[in-house]
């Protein structure tokens, strides 16, 4: 009996360890799969939150390149021409960031940064890591490489957003748009005077000038600055109604995506910093000042005018001694005559011949959008210095002066502010008269005899059909307290002189003869090859006749002429 308890005692003991065998082997068995459960939930939750940050991360760079809302203080508006087109843009950009600290295994990165960037030199980069505690491994990535990049999961690697300005036309508008520092604020140009505005505006900025007009006349001015091997060049289109500038080029110019310090001042802009005797371009308001103040008729003759002249110990003699002595004061703006611009400025006088220039705005401070202008010299007109500046030797202006003030000339004498900035229900304004009635009229109709008739300076400038009007300009350039062999050669032109509607002026500085360029006459048949002169009516007329061709028909000017 108590042996039969024995037995069932440790058969029940058995019984008991064999389940509790099974038990810890299921036990084993779940918890194997609860672990591989958990690692796969690690990964996903990793992946999850890598896909969340990119995300996020995109949406953010679209939101800064989405700004009008934007407060970013990098953000800046977009600059537009007349037709819609780009001319300054804000767009996202990464910069991809090394926190050497940050580094766990640095064979390992190199290695995958290696196979993303194959052209990288890697030897510099170790090099960095060594030195330094952090540097930019890539600036402006492609999205592309910034996806590959942020794969590696690398916490070393650390992106920056950024908004980056590019300019989509390179250098074709640099000296109207300028440039911005490191830090988007603006250093010149349009980005400086507008800096504030293009920091809070919503909408683009709208300019004045068309990029096809602008393109067509910076290719060939680069072209006639290699013919004439000049030292720089400049051109302005203006609408001599509003002061609206459809295009402003100053060669040389500069790519500002480049962001460069310049500092030669070969690259100034000549246009409006730039200031230059401009020779007999001022005979034109030599010859309106003295109609305005009604004291000659086109018609009034000058009889018996010496070849030459002196002023204290200085002589002024004309450029050309074929020019007659005996002219009517239109036919002494049409020859060019040096002395005869000299009566008619004596008959004006010194106060009120001065008093002209400054009312077109030739010889008064300009205010303008852009901050690059130079100040005007106040000059003190007495004797010689009336008679030289009726010929336009011994005063300096800017070409920016003096197309407004042919513009005031043309327009039926009314003041204008020229401007780059576009603005809405402008053109049925205006302005204040500054000129009698009917002045306008005389002096754009002796403008184009200049170019149209046999004894005119500029009939390479003659392009058929469109009435084209305009006076050169040849001067000597001062240098040391007297006058050098360099010229500054001008031509400030108005068409179509039935109804003007645009002032255009071409100025070469310092251009040379050209001996294998072929003029072909526009007034008669045939041509000739080599430059005979280095006068404006030589170079800069050619110029601007070649441009006018092309222009032309964008501005829509052509008129047929009816003798």
């Amino acid at each position: 009996m108590a042996d039969n308890k024995s037995k069932l005692t440790i058969e029940d003991y058995k019984s008991d360890f064999k389940f509790k065998k099974k038990e810890n082997g299921l036990n084993i068995q779940f918890n194997r799969v609860a672990f591989i459960f958990f690692v796969f939930f690690i990964i996903y939750l990793i992946y999850t939150i890598h896909l969340l940050h990119l995300g996020s991360q995109k949406s953010k760079l679209e939101k800064i390149n989405n700004l009008p809302e934007s407060k970013n203080q990098l953000y800046r508006a977009d600059i537009i021409d007349i037709n819609g087109n780009y001319l300054a843009k804000t767009v996202k950009s990464i910069d991809i960031g090394l926190k050497t600290s940050d580094i766990i295994n640095e064979k390992k990165l190199l290695l995958s940064l290696n196979i993303i960037f194959p052209d990288k030199n890697f030897d510099d980069i170790k090099k960095k890591i060594k030195t330094k505690k952090f540097f930019y491994f890539e600036k402006k990535i492609s999205e592309e490489n910034y996806e590959k990049i942020m794969k590696l999961g690398d916490k070393s690697l650390v992106p920056e957003e950024r908004v980056l300005r590019i300019y989509p036309q390179k250098n074709l508008f640099s000296h109207v748009l300028g440039q911005i520092d490191d830090d988007n604020n603006g250093i010149s140009g349009l980005e400086k005077s507008l800096n504030d505005e293009l920091r809070k505006s919503k909408e683009s900025i709208k300019l004045t000038l068309d990029k096809d007009i602008q393109f067509l006349i910076r290719k060939e001015l680069i072209k006639y600055q290699e013919i004439f091997k000049s030292k720089g060049s400049a051109a302005i289109l203006m609408d001599v109604n509003n002061g609206n500038i459809l295009s402003l080029v100053s060669l040389p110019d500069f790519n500002p995506n480049e962001r460069q310090n310049i500092t030669d001042v070969n690259y100034i802009n000549r246009v409006t910093k730039g200031t230059y005797e401009l020779g007999s371009v001022f005979k034109t308001f030599t010859f309106a000042s003295a109609l305005n103040e009604k004291i000659i008729k086109p018609e009034t003759e000058f009889l018996d005018l010496p070849k030459s002249i002196k002023c204290d110990k200085f002589r002024i003699g004309e450029y050309d001694n074929e020019i007659p002595s005996d002219l009517t004061a239109e036919q002494i703006l049409v020859r060019s005559g040096n002395i005869g611009s000299v009566k008619i400025a004596q008959k004006v006088g010194s106060e009120k011949f001065k008093l002209f220039l400054e009312k077109v705005g030739v010889l008064s401070d300009i205010d303008f959008d852009i901050e690059e202008v130079a100040p005007q010299k106040n000059y003190d007109f007495g004797k010689c210095r009336l008679a030289t500046a009726s010929f336009g030797h011994g005063i300096a202006t800017t070409i920016l002066q003096l197309a407004k003030g042919y513009s005031v000339l043309s327009n039926g004498g009314y003041e204008i502010k020229p401007t780059l900035i576009y603005k809405e229900n402008k053109f049925n304004k205006k302005n204040k008269r500054i000129l009698n009635i009917g002045i306008s009229e005389q002096v754009v109709s002796a403008l184009r005899k200049i170019v149209n008739t046999e004894e005119g300076t500029a009939k390479f400038a003659d392009v058929q059909n469109y009435e084209i009007g305009g006076k050169t300009g040849t001067a000597d350039q001062p240098e040391g307290g007297a006058y050098s062999e360099a010229k500054i050669n001008t031509f400030a032109s108005v068409f179509p002189t039935s109804n003007p509607q645009f002032v255009f002026v071409v100025m070469l500085d310092t251009p040379k003869k050209s001996k294998d360029y072929y003029y072909k006459y526009r007034h008669r048949k045939g041509g000739w090859k080599g430059t005979l002169y280095n006068t404006a009516g030589w170079t800069s007329v050619e110029v601007a006749g070649k441009v006018i061709d092309k222009i032309g028909p964008i501005l829509a000017t052509k008129y047929i002429e009816v003798n």
